[in-house]
């Protein structure tokens, strides 16, 4: 085979003949008569839209690699991406709440990736995020396209580094994308650039810049149903709560809630992500794969607080169409509409970037210029745009697998978690969280509340940021004097519904601890995955306790003992094992019980005890607790609802006492101002008024929705708007008075009417994580 032989590519001049899947450029009548006819596409062709020859050598696939492809469904996801990231600076960025996040000369501990990574001054942020929204505007107009991408990127990536707290697997994918927009010719269809410079206008782009961002959806999906191939996931034990969510109703018809978590929510979860790269990829199932694929993330927006990323998603999938559909879809549009919308007629002119063939054709493809000269053989720009694709896609594969670079089990201690794509895999919830200091000069020892010095909780499930947060409180606590301090952190966690555990050593001081990402660290507490198949034997203990008992699975390590402190509320609390051996020590009475399997005692309210694990395997317990002050307040509720019901029908003709005339009179005028004096008939009022309110807004019309959606979103950028109007006014004027100030901040946080009662509300409504 000469040179340039690839298949359909370099030298067939019938290339073009028939629109290629993924190329979606048509001949025109010129073009036709100069071509050459040859057989029809073969079956791979069709499928695959290239020839088995044009992967026979390198030659080929850089002509494949480069072969010109019209820009429209680039330019059109160009701009639909840069108006989701200009959206999601002000939301999940956090612009409307910046000054809440880095602020000037406060205490705060910071988890960034690089430890020498600090943010800047408030003022200089609002900056940064100037420029970031800025650039994503760029990206969606089109406007000096390049410098746009570059303002984008720079200032996304250092606001992504500056925080691991903050990071998801959407988060990443919108810098990646970012990056791979930077490096294509996006801007060469519905652009300012376009109407501003006609060598780019209405240009060809090369058929990289299609298959980078298709393989990257690709792996997106299909690495994420390859991880929940995980047991815990095909057993349905990740994301069990979630059944229960009110999207899932209509499957509850047929299904009960178990069956609905199970083959529902993650079998049909596991069966997109494996199937949507597949299905959105060919021409037959692509319809298919729309519906699904729109239904899927659109439940997404509604499960989960995941800002613009169902959005995006959605978005993604019109890559995987012909890349001239919009000028097919617009085309259909009246004709006094195309002054705004993206041009349908104008010809497709060649460009640079991209390898054309040798043959006939060539003269048949419209020149800018006599003197323009079109590519046939690759150049070494085009050389490289291969190797980067290659390279790229070869280091997107690798990333999810590389959990052996960091010795740990992926998202339980050190796993590269923020490029694996695990998305939803595991669910977690916290049990005891306690952090004691020793004074390294006199030996005192203290409590510090958890979460002290800093605006996350994420550091409770990561060793190298609990080792950050323990070097930022040691060089806290000294201001308080506390010399030397040393940093203790007893956490227990569980993952996917196993038993609650430790995640670290709580006897080693985690702030001279060693640490690093590369090998592994003996304070890191390993996962008791060999007590996973008791999950299914705690659905069956728990469904032989009623409503008011409540339940705690606990393992620990041999040689280890957690403390814990029964409130004076649980007034009926034992612990009972249920594998292994301990000794419970009562404090105040000074004595030890040992237990073994099945055995149970009473444990008494108001004190403290230890659990020890004297066992030489682990030990498994579980606390068995009653609220007996939740459930005589329930009792009370149920006899006050009782009475209101009387009163409300005239059933009741018996005189109210002066403690319960609150009940008549929110019958008689309600919503008017609580003037109730005894605390029960008190709180019994308020929670009527949530749970009220509550129904209210989820049987709220369209029209109301929208209405609420629309003021809570105004106030919300009005605030991210005027606070970086103040801050870019600070930086090029200077500081105002203080009053003046205090004015404009206070005028910038004025919010909608009714919101500060229902933040209060929901704030005391709001469970903690509670000790025993």
């Amino acid at each position: 085979m000469e040179p340039g032989a690839c298949g359909a590519l370099c030298v067939d001049p019938t290339s073009c003949r028939k629109r290629n899947k993924h190329d979606g450029k048509q001949m025109s009548s010129d073009q036709k008569a100069a071509a050459v006819p040859v057989s029809k596409d073969t079956r791979m062709k069709r499928l695959f839209g290239f020839e088995r020859e044009d992967l026979s050598s390198w030659h080929c696939l850089v002509c494949l690699l480069n072969r010109p492809t019209d820009p429209a469904s680039l330019s059109i996801f160009r701009f639909l991406f840069g108006m989701l990231m200009a959206v999601d600076i002000t939301q999940e960025r956090g612009l409307s709440h910046l000054d809440y996040k880095y602020l000037d000369g406060a205490p705060v501990c910071r988890f960034p990736l690089f430890n020498f990574l600090k943010p800047l001054p408030l003022d200089w942020m609002y900056l940064v995020y100037v420029i970031m929204f800025l650039g994503s505007l760029g990206i969606m107009l089109g406007f000096l396209y390049r410098l746009s991408c570059l303002m984008f990127i720079s200032t996304y990536w250092y606001v992504f580094f500056l925080d691991k707290t903050t990071w998801n697997n959407h988060s990443y994918l919108y810098g990646l994308i970012g990056f791979q927009l930077s490096l294509m010719d996006a801007n060469r269809y519905w652009s300012v650039d376009g109407l501003l410079s006609s060598r780019k206008r209405n240009a060809h782009v090369p058929l990289w810049n299609y298959t980078l961002l298709r393989a990257q959806i690709f792996i997106v999906y299909f690495i994420a149903g390859v991880k929940k191939l995980d047991a815990d996931w095909v057993e349905g034990y990740s994301m069990q709560y979630l059944a229960h969510h009110w999207l899932f109703d209509p499957f509850k018809f047929i299904l009960p809630v178990e069956m609905v978590s199970l083959l529902v929510v993650h079998g049909g979860g596991l069966m997109l992500d494996l199937s949507a790269g597949y299905l959105l990829f060919f021409d037959a199932t692509r319809p298919v794969a729309f519906f699904f694929v729109s239904y899927f993330h659109c439940m997404n927006s509604q499960l989960f607080s995941i800002g613009m990323f169902a959005y995006t998603m959605l978005v993604t999938s019109l890559l995987f169409c012909y890349p001239d559909w919009p000028r097919r879809f617009f085309g259909h549009f009246p004709a006094f509409l195309k002054q705004v919308l993206p041009n349908v007629s104008a010809p497709l002119q060649p460009s640079p970037s991209c390898v054309y063939p040798k043959s006939s054709e060539v003269s048949a493809i419209p020149q800018r210029t006599s003197s323009t000269v079109l590519p046939s053989t690759p150049k070494l720009k085009h050389k490289l745009a291969a190797v980067f694709t290659i390279l790229y896609l070869a280091e997107q594969l690798f990333l999810p697998y590389s959990h052996f670079i960091t010795q740990g089990y992926n998202n339980w201690t050190n796993g590269l978690y923020g490029y694996s794509w695990d998305m939803m895999v595991h669910s977690r919830s916290h049990q005891h969280v306690k952090i004691t200091y020793r004074d390294g000069k006199t030996g005192d020892v203290g409590y510090l509340n958890p979460g002290v010095f800093t605006q996350s909780k994420r550091w409770k499930d990561h060793g190298d940021m609990l080792k950050q947060y323990a070097t930022c409180l040691s060089q806290q606590l000294p201001h308080y004097n506390i010399s030397d301090p040393e940093i203790y952190f007893d956490i227990w966690v569980s993952i996917n519904e196993r038993f609650q555990q430790r995640i670290f050593d709580p006897s080693v001081d985690i702030v001279k601890a060693e640490w690093s990402p590369f090998k592994p660290n003996h304070w890191l507490m390993p996962l008791l995955v060999d007590l996973s198949p008791w999950r299914a034997k705690f659905q069956e203990i728990e469904q032989t306790l009623d409503n008011q008992t409540e339940i705690v699975f606990i393992a620990d390590f041999p040689g280890l003992h957690l403390e814990n402190y029964v409130s004076e509320d649980l007034g009926n609390t034992s612990v009972q094992v249920l594998q292994g051996q301990v000794s419970v020590e009562i404090v105040d009475e000074k004595k030890n019980y040992t237990l073994h399997p099945g055995e149970q005692m009473k444990l008494p309210a108001g004190a403290y005890h230890k659990v020890y694990t004297v066992s030489a395997e682990p030990s498994c317990y579980m606390y068995i607790y009653v609220n007996t002050t939740e459930a005589a307040l329930q009792k009370n509720f149920t006899k006050l609802s009782e009475l209101q019901e009387r009163l409300r029908n005239g059933s009741e003709t018996e005189p109210l006492p002066a403690e319960l005339q609150p009940l008549l009179s929110e019958i008689e005028n309600e919503g008017a101002d609580l003037n109730a004096t005894d605390p029960v008939v008190r709180l019994f009022l308020k929670r009527q008024r949530h749970m009220k309110e509550v129904k209210r807004r989820r049987e709220a019309s369209v029209l109301e929705r929208f209405q609420r959606f629309s003021v809570k979103k105004y106030y919300m950028l009005r605030r991210g708007f005027l606070m970086t109007a103040i801050a870019l006014r600070n930086l090029a004027f200077g500081l105002p008075p203080l009053e003046q100030l205090t004015q404009e901040v206070a005028y910038a946080n004025m919010k909608e009417p009714g919101s500060e009662a229902r933040h209060e509300e929901s704030l005391k409504a709001e469970p903690g994580h509670e000790e025993l």
